[in-house]
């Protein structure tokens, strides 16, 4: 008999072999029924036992080659799974039946994947949400979670037992006289642009005033002193509405009386401020801000000049209202634009007249600035080049004509205007020349003459309307027309 001599490396090599295929066998434990079935007890020539009980002179004989390779082969994959089981838990990787890897249709760098898992990539959790929800970025709490009123720990070495009661306010610094001024006199300005009463006494209210409150009546009415009519207006109706919401009656009566003794200091600015100021009380004790008693109480104490004229002209004032039925609220006018149309019209043909009679242009010119309608100036211009048509004489046509150029050159009428008032009188001919049977001769003279005056230019003097195409003449005046004859 031949002995086989098997070498030292051999043997350490079947030891490791076997080593592996153990560990395997442990991981993948099989049941007794499963070996039985595979292996039937009586057989001795089964593979493995057959295998496994072979011994020559104490040394195993090796297994197949081929089931060890492929139990170490499932081993390492088994391992490999396991290990990213917890890495990329979700994923979906298995097993083929082959032994093969087989990944799931999401990759595992895809954000989708991610999202969908709810897992712990730790490999810990069941997947639901960290702390109830009550956690993460911007989360106060559980939802349907309800906060109670934090106590106060009494331990805190920061706890201070006067901060308990205490009630924390915005504090507005009260004004002082520069800075009453610089803040109220914005105030009073916008309000003559706006005309809102409202929103000034919501600023005054937002202001801490305490001591200067009665001084808000002088400031207004002093600024409206060098204003136009309808700022002494909306002055006056400014008055009216903050009493009783900012102002008391104290107040504006305390002001009134501060505005009588600086009445010589007003007067240098404004000549006329000892009448304005009368007004102004006049219509104060019309509008129940001041007290009837207000004028009684100075009677036999005025020393001085200015403040006599202003009492004895609100005296008159109320006796005038008491006795004629003077009406006190309308005493400074509608200013500006808020006046109807019809009675712009009238004060437009009064200032017209009164210019005829009396010539003065500088006068004239006052007059329609102090309307306060620079928008309506082209009513203005109509009706002065109407008045020329319906005069019929050259002293109306060359004094109108004086008036227009220097209104122009004084910029109180504008291109625009002019060109309107001219257009207006254009369309109107036929109208007009019912009235006035030689006002198209009579216009074409006048818009002759404001052409070679400069007063409008050579697109408007082309404008100008001709008489029809009708003659009024005889067999021997040569085609000349006849004015004589209308």
């Amino acid at each position: 008999m031949v002995q086989k001599h098997i070498s030292y490396a051999e043997i350490l090599n079947s030891l490791t072999m076997a080593t592996d295929c153990e560990a395997w066998l442990n991981a993948n434990p099989v049941e007794a029924g499963n070996l039985s079935d595979s292996f039937p007890s009586g057989d001795e020539d089964s593979p493995f036992t057959g295998n496994v009980n072979k011994e020559i002179n104490g040394n195993w004989i090796l297994a197949p080659t081929g089931s060890i390779h492929e139990a170490k082969l499932k081993a390492k994959v088994k391992r490999r799974l396991r290990k990213n089981s917890s890495r990329d838990s979700g994923r979906g990787d298995s097993l083929s039946d082959n032994g093969d890897v087989v990944r799931a249709t999401v990759p595992p760098t895809s954000p989708k994947g991610k999202l969908l898992n709810r897992r712990s990539r730790m490999g810990k959790g069941r997947g639901l949400p960290k702390k109830g929800g009550a956690g993460g970025k911007g989360v106060w709490g559980t939802p349907g979670e309800v906060y109670d009123v934090e106590e106060v720990d009494i331990k805190d070495p920061n706890y201070d037992a006067e901060q308990e009661n205490c009630v924390y306010e915005t504090v507005v610094l009260p004004l002082d006289e520069e800075t009453f001024e610089k803040t109220v006199t914005p105030i009073v300005q916008e309000y003559f642009e706006h005309g809102d009463a409202n929103e000034v006494a919501e600023l005054l209210a937002e202001l801490n005033l305490s001591g200067m409150r009665g001084d808000v009546p002088m400031l207004a009415v002093s600024l409206a002193l060098e204003a136009k009519a309808s700022h002494r207006e909306l002055t006056s109706r400014l008055l009216s509405e903050l009493c009783g919401r900012v102002l008391t009656a104290s107040d504006v009566e305390a002001s009134f009386h501060k505005l009588l003794k600086e009445l010589p200091d007003l007067v240098l600015d404004t000549p006329g401020a000892p009448q304005m100021l009368g007004q102004f009380i006049a219509r104060a004790v019309a509008d129940n801000i001041l007290p009837k008693s207000f004028i009684d109480g100075y009677k036999g104490r005025v020393d001085c000049e200015y403040a006599r004229s202003a009492l004895d002209r609100a005296a008159v004032l109320l006796r005038m209202s008491r006795w004629s039925g003077l009406r006190i609220d309308s005493l400074w006018g509608s200013g500006g634009g808020q006046r109807p149309v019809n009675q712009l019209i009238k004060e437009v043909n009064l200032l017209l007249k009164e210019y005829l009679l009396s010539g003065d242009t500088v006068e004239a010119e006052r007059c329609l600035r102090e309307l306060e309608v620079p928008h309506f100036h082209h009513e203005f211009v109509y009706e002065a080049v109407v008045m020329v048509l319906e005069s019929k004489g050259n002293r109306t046509l060359q004094i109108i004509l004086q008036l227009l150029k220097s209104l122009c050159a004084s910029t109180v009428i504008t291109v625009d205007q002019l060109r309107r008032g001219f257009e207006r009188v254009y369309m109107d001919m036929a109208d007009i020349s019912i009235d006035v049977p030689c006002a198209y001769s009579l216009l074409e003279q006048f818009v002759e003459q404001s052409f070679n005056a400069g007063v409008i230019d050579r697109t408007l003097r082309d404008l100008c309307p001709c008489r029809g195409r009708k003659r009024f003449m005889s067999e021997g005046d040569g085609g000349r027309l006849k004015l004589e004859s209308f």
